[in-house]
């Protein structure tokens, strides 16, 4: 009885294991596609919206219109003219009170998260962190370079982006001496993982 119990216990977490990565991703990006859906096809036009014209709800229709739409805004400001219609705009917000600290803390992480300038975190990395004999996950991030460089004055630096556990998004920024450390070979996304997981997800040695 002992031993039945036992089984039943491991394939019931075991079919936790597989059904809830399952459950939860359809759950989201479902409620992605009802969110966009809910704001996006209130703006069709009556006279194109299924929803008005024959009472029928498409899912994923808003997030079609949704992708078209922004494709057409990108391209459109990849012109000439769209470049010189966002300069303009960027300049009224920039001089607008709050509105222009709002915007620009948003259009900068948005550019992060996308690497709309090119930029990304180039290695992981291993940084003794907070102190000497305990080691951190960190993500190298550039050459440092200019006063900082020079005001430190102990030769090559590098810049590194140092997460917390478990939302990467916040953590700390470090200028520390090329020698002091140690590069790893997992890729970026595997030690974001790392981090993520507090642990649990651990790479396989390449």
């Amino acid at each position: 009885m002992g031993r039945l119990f036992q089984k039943l216990r491991r394939d019931f977490l075991t079919g936790l294991v597989v059904l809830i990565p399952i459950v939860l991703t359809v759950y989201l990006v479902w409620s992605v596609i009802s969110f966009i859906d809910k704001v996006v096809i209130p703006i069709i036009p009556p006279k194109y919206n299924p929803l008005e014209l024959f009472e029928i709800y498409i899912p994923g229709l808003g997030v079609f219109i949704f992708l078209i739409a922004t494709t057409i805004i990108g391209s459109l400001a990849s012109g000439f003219f769209g470049r010189q219609a966002i300069s303009l705009g960027e300049k009224i917000l920039s001089r607008t009170p709050i509105i222009s600290t709002i915007y620009n803390s948003i259009k900068q992480i948005i550019q992060a998260v996308f690497k709309l300038d090119g930029t990304n975190f180039k290695q992981p990395c291993l940084v003794e962190y907070p102190k000497k004999g305990v080691w951190a996950v960190a993500f190298i991030s550039t050459e440092t370079s200019g006063e900082i460089k020079q005001k430190i004055n102990l030769g090559s630096l590098v810049t590194v982006f140092l997460p917390t556990t478990p939302n990467p998004t916040s953590g700390f920024m470090l200028f520390i001496p090329k020698n002091d450390i140690i590069l790893l070979d997992m890729s970026v996304e595997d030690a974001a993982k790392l981090i993520i997981s507090a642990g649990l997800v651990m790479p396989k040695k390449k």
